[in-house]
């Protein structure tokens, strides 16, 4: 019988972690979740989910091999292989996470953060198959962001390239949960379209949707479906965060010189509500030579499940990049 490879893709997040077989072409096959418990140790997490992933294992064919793990978490390092200073898991300063998964699977395993996996993700299966200079940014609680450079995901020196959501907008600005002032994930994310909002409501005292709500409990889900409804407050606070986003992203343009530019997260479900403004900014403050040149799409990844696509992707990334070490 033919053998079907897979790899095991896992999603760790503060509150939940998913995981599931997904093959070479992308399918998933079977996926799960179960609560992170963070503030037990990882060796916990580990050992529950190499319980959990046994027994989802158990749906495969009989045949099905598994090539290996890909892992993305908060504040993880793939060139060491661990998770560092995480927010919302009481993992200490430093945790050897592939090396935890490494002990109980017998697999290769690759570990790196959230938005890396997804720009590998969107590399392998979504919608920057066949580039090879792309910027991906996860845009939900905070920005995160990949990017991906003659074919391969920039890491840097230590591993920890790629934090467009710490460059500065404000040095004055915004304090951010790092520590620093004016972060552009302060302005840019679900949290700052809040907080834009919750400003832009405080300036004047003019009739909004919004206006009822309690500020503690707004959502961008909530300003969405008001911007949607022609809310002023809500419109204008869409625009800000464009502005803000395309300034920002036409930095990263003369940085990187990439094909495209993918959004992806919560807040980008907002669709062309957030992209047409921020392609419209992104145009305007661009360097000449790239001006027309540089795509802003939105994710091909599915919505529910490109996390774990994402973490697969890696995976599948290093095998490819082991088996073309081994047969040149």
């Amino acid at each position: 019988m033919q053998k079907h490879n897979v790899v095991i893709g896992i999603d760790i997040g503060g509150t939940t972690t998913s995981f599931g077989f997904v093959d070479r072409s992308g399918a998933l096959l079977c996926e799960e979740t179960l609560a992170t418990q963070g503030t037990q140790p990882a060796y916990t997490l580990v050992s529950r989910l190499h319980d959990s992933i046994g027994k989802l294992r158990l749906t495969l064919p009989p045949a099905a091999s598994i090539a290996g793990i890909g892992i993305g978490a908060p504040n993880a390092n793939y060139l060491r292989g661990t998770v560092e200073h995480p927010v919302n898991l009481n993992w200490g300063a430093s945790v050897n996470l592939a090396e935890l998964f490494r002990q109980q699977f017998n697999l290769p395993v690759a570990v790196t953060n959230d938005a890396n996996a997804a720009a590998i993700g969107e590399m392998l299966f979504g919608g920057a198959r066949g580039m090879k200079h792309v910027i991906v940014i996860t845009l939900g609680t905070g920005l995160g962001s990949g990017i991906i450079a003659n074919g391969e995901l920039l890491y840097g020196a230590d591993g920890f390239a790629g934090e467009l959501g710490h460059t500065t907008v404000d040095p004055e600005g915004r304090r951010c949960a790092c520590g620093k002032r004016g972060c552009l994930e302060t302005y840019v994310s679900a949290t700052g379209l809040c907080r834009t909002l919750t400003e832009l409501l405080e300036l004047s005292p003019d009739p909004s949707l919004l206006r009822e709500s309690a500020i503690s409990r707004l959502t961008s889900k909530q300003i969405y479906e008001a911007a949607c409804l022609g809310d002023t407050y809500a419109l204008a606070a869409f625009d800000a965060t464009a502005r803000t986003l395309g300034m920002k992203l036409a930095d990263a343009v003369a940085h990187t010189n990439p094909e495209a530019i993918f959004l992806s997260g919560g807040v980008a479900a907002a669709g062309d509500l957030l992209i047409i403004p921020t392609r419209r900014y992104m145009e305007e403050f661009l360097f000449t030579p790239y001006k027309g040149k540089v795509q802003l799409l939105r994710s091909e990844l599915p919505e529910g499940s490109g996390a774990i696509l994402g973490a697969a992707a890696l995976a599948w990334n290093e095998v490819d990049t082991k088996t073309n070490a081994t047969h040149p």
